[in-house]
């Protein structure tokens, strides 16, 4: 059985997913979310079923998914944080493909501090 933590970051995978996926294509649909992930059809549903019932999407009629405020919060937070991990250990070294799926762990055990941390210093000496 998952942990609370594993729980946790799944919902903010999917949360990211389906803003970038927004972005993208402007409408997401879980199969979208099959493609882009890889999961099961099955698998994917039962987490829409979670978010939904956590009040972080609504889904339509047509099955057409929408981030809620609160699950934009928790998605744009995320993808934040994967975005600047991701630039800072490309800027270390670390090959895109790696850094990008080591970001992708980073991101939901990092503190606020530690993260405006390396924020603020990639801000000073990073960022071009």
């Amino acid at each position: 059985m998952a942990n609370n933590r594993q729980i946790h970051e799944s919902a903010e995978d999917y949360l990211e997913r389906i803003l970038v996926l927004t972005q993208r294509n402007g409408m997401v649909r879980s199969i979208d979310i099959v493609n882009e992930m890889n999961f099961s059809k099955p698998s994917i549903s039962v987490a829409m079923k979670k978010l939904r019932e956590a009040g972080q999407i609504e889904m339509d009629d047509n099955g057409y998914i929408k981030l809620t405020d609160e699950g934009r919060v928790v998605a744009e937070r995320t993808y934040a944080r994967h975005t600047l991990l991701t630039k800072c250990l490309i800027a270390l070294g670390v090959d895109e493909e790696r850094a990008d799926e080591q970001a992708c762990h980073i991101e939901h055990v990092i503190d606020d501090e530690t993260y405006n941390k390396i924020n603020a210093y990639y801000e000073k000496h990073w960022k071009k």
